[in-house]
């Protein structure tokens, strides 16, 4: 995969990645709690680095709506929720597994199909190549400043849930 720092195809990667790990915590080969570790850190790393350094940007751009940009924020909060409720589960594959599974898979898609359409699409309008640039490589550093600290951990996971 080229190389990129457009904010915007960074972002979108993480998508395709969260999207191929979904795959993963669903098949009965896979290693799936290696797959959800991953997963974990991918997530809470991807939201955190937006709020932090993407979202609080792009309000400065006319055309990309405020009421999206928090909506999104809130949207993470649902899905670190639902990334939680499947952490705790004890049993890899069982029936409870399974639906929690799927609610974060519900949670996340929606959320990433509302980002793609509205913010993505309006920063994609709305703000030049080197600014997107710019915002790219901080959301990158942030990224990795995250998963550096093991952000995907149950007892991280939880804090975030109870702030």
């Amino acid at each position: 995969m080229p190389q990129t720092e457009d904010v915007v195809e960074l972002i979108l990667q993480d998508h395709r990645r969260m999207e191929d790990l979904f795959r993963l915590m669903r098949s009965v080969e896979a290693d799936r709690a290696a797959a959800l570790q991953e997963f974990a850190g991918l997530l809470v790393a991807h939201a955190l680095a937006e709020e932090a350094k993407v979202y609080p940007a792009l309000k400065r751009y006319k055309n990309i709506d405020d009421e999206e940009v928090e909506h999104g924020e809130h949207e993470h909060d649902e899905g670190n929720e639902a990334l939680l409720a499947l952490l705790e589960v004890e049993e890899v594959g069982s029936e409870e597994w399974d639906s929690k599974l799927e609610e974060l898979v519900e949670a996340v898609t929606h959320h990433a199909d509302e980002e793609e359409r509205t913010i993505l699409n309006g920063a994609r309008e709305n703000v030049a190549m080197d600014r997107r640039e710019e915002l790219g490589a901080a959301f990158l550093e942030e990224r990795e400043r995250q998963l550096k600290a093991d952000c995907g951990s149950i007892d991280n996971v939880r804090r975030l849930v109870k702030s």
